[in-house]
């Protein structure tokens, strides 16, 4: 088929493919586009070739390129989508709408195309550009498990109007009644599958699911309206039960802890409205709280296992009170007592002639003061005043992480923890495969069954155990080297200051913040 000739060639095509004879040379390059302009159909292969052909005159025909068909379909790699191209003049795609959009139609058939086909106006197709035809739907990914919880309220003094801190007032108990709402979870969605043109299902990925943990032996989880949602077994106080959201047996005092109760040991936690006199122990799992504005004077021990210890009053210690805590220790004052806390220990007022020990140690930063005795902290002291105008000596000391033994330590903790998580797969391995039949088991079957399924809720409290050391040790390890004492107003003569091996006694009163800097201290 002669497509085009004039004095200088003729171009035919053939079969699909596309020749040029040339009977004259010189015919220019550029005027060449207005013939492919005219034949949208025909597509050169090999510029370089059709150029040396005008140049020359040929005696057999010469191929340029192909001949397209007029309506061709182009499917995306990912066969999510589908173009169209027309190789035809815009006045023959005006003058022969009805048959393009039959010959469209028909290349999508060809090509298996089914799904997501659009509708479309042809006079809206560009001679040659490719035209969106087609376009299957996209997997829509699941949702995430969604899992909440009770907020424990944040335990810190209240802050008045006026700035200052209030240490009489702190939100530290939330009672809790049997049944009550402790947290929830949406499980994973599975997410809807999409479907490429050709009409193939595309999975969707699912949502990630995550464990809600809590304590099972202060709650329990029942499903509702499609949630799983947390209740508590017992009335007693929110806990943080070895990082889980619980519940802790709680014991009201209404009075003193004295003569009518004698020392107190309680698997829980404990309110006291009064206060602990002299020479008196209270030991408690959970939270102490001691509500007597007077505070408390010559108690002998107050001791948190894994809690914290909340005094609303202050510490009259006669030189013989211990306060221990495994969280913190909230206090107005402290006279010449010793406090241990394995988190912080919070100060409202002063800290006179005693020995306090914690991760951190906070002295309210406007007019905070410790006076004599020693402070020692593994992160931060803050205080406004240390010392006094006497020059009694105060001990402000940071004992810097060993960060050789705290990683040897850590990898130690880390193999344990490995093993328990084998033990405890294969315990689940083994309750699970047991399930199905539980009905047909006998009494003894049935107590060894309830026996493994506490030693494996043992196991696991004894993995989040571990876990929270790590991440304790961890955290140690990120703030190692940023160790600081700061006293914002005063810091007297006889301040002795030490963050790790380097240590200073202040000469003259002076502030700030002290710190290592190029291992040495700032004083």
């Amino acid at each position: 088929m002669i497509l085009v000739r004039n004095d200088n060639f003729e171009i035919s095509e053939d079969n699909g493919k596309v020749y040029i004879v040339t009977f004259s040379a010189g015919f220019p390059l550029k005027d060449f586009d207005g013939i492919l302009r005219n034949h949208p159909r025909l597509k050169l292969s090999n510029f370089s070739v059709l150029k040396n052909v005008l140049t020359t005159e040929s005696v057999s025909p010469v191929e340029i390129g192909r001949w397209l068909p007029n309506v061709e379909a182009e499917i995306a790699r990912d066969k999510m989508s589908a173009s169209v191209f027309i190789y035809e003049t815009m006045d023959y795609i005006q003058k022969n709408k009805d048959q393009l959009k039959q010959q469209i139609l028909e290349a999508l058939a060809d090509n298996d195309i089914v799904e997501g086909i659009l509708d479309f106006d042809i006079s809206m197709i560009e001679p040659g550009k490719a035209f969106l035809i087609a376009q299957g739907s996209s997997p829509v990914a699941g949702t995430d498990a969604q899992i909440t919880y009770l907020p424990k309220p944040e335990r810190k003094p209240v802050i008045r109007d006026d700035g200052k801190a209030d240490y009489y007032d702190m939100n530290f108990i939330s009672e809790i009644s049997e049944g009550s709402w402790l947290g929830e979870k949406i499980p994973a969605a599975a997410g809807e599958p999409g479907k490429n043109i050709l009409g193939e299902i595309i999975p969707a990925a699912p949502g990630r699911d995550f464990p809600i943990r809590y304590d099972k032996k202060s709650a329990y989880e029942v499903e509702e309206e499609g949630k799983i949602v947390i209740r508590s077994k017992i009335a007693g106080v929110l806990d943080d039960v070895k990082g889980m959201i619980g519940v802790n047996r709680h014991l009201p005092i209404h009075g003193d802890v004295g003569v009518e109760t004698g020392n107190l040991e309680f698997n829980g936690s404990l309110s006291i409205r009064g206060t602990i006199t002299a020479g008196y122990t209270v030991i408690a799992t959970g939270d102490i709280s001691i509500e007597g504005a007077e505070g408390v004077s010559g108690a002998k021990l107050i001791k948190s296992i894994e809690g914290d210890v909340y005094i609303r009053g202050g510490i009259f210690g006669l030189g013989s009170t211990r306060v221990e805590a495994g969280g913190n220790i909230f206090v107005k004052h402290v006279n010449e007592a010793n406090l241990v806390a394995s988190d912080s220990i919070h100060i409202g007022f002063y800290a006179l002639g005693s020995q306090l020990e914690a991760h951190s140690i906070f002295v309210d930063e406007r007019k905070g003061k410790i006076i004599g005795g020693r402070a020692v902290a593994k992160s931060t002291i803050v205080t406004a005043i240390s010392g006094n105008r006497l020059e009694r000596r105060t001990d402000l000391v940071i004992e810097s992480v060993n960060k050789q033994e705290s990683y040897a330590k850590m990898q130690e903790r880390a193999g344990q923890l490995k093993q328990l998580q084998t033990e405890i797969t294969s315990y689940e391995d083994k309750i699970k495969s047991l399930l199905p039949v539980i009905k047909q088991m006998n009494t003894q079957q049935v107590a060894a069954f309830e026996e493994t399924k506490q030693a494996l809720s043992k196991l696991k409290a004894e993995a989040v155990t571990i876990d929270r050391e790590i991440k304790l040790m961890m955290d140690e390890l990120r703030h190692a080297g940023k160790e600081e004492i700061t006293v914002t107003k005063e810091a007297y003569s006889g301040t002795y200051i030490q963050i790790g091996k380097k240590s200073s006694i202040l000469s003259k009163m002076t502030n700030g913040k002290f710190i290592l800097e190029f291992g040495e201290l700032n004083v």
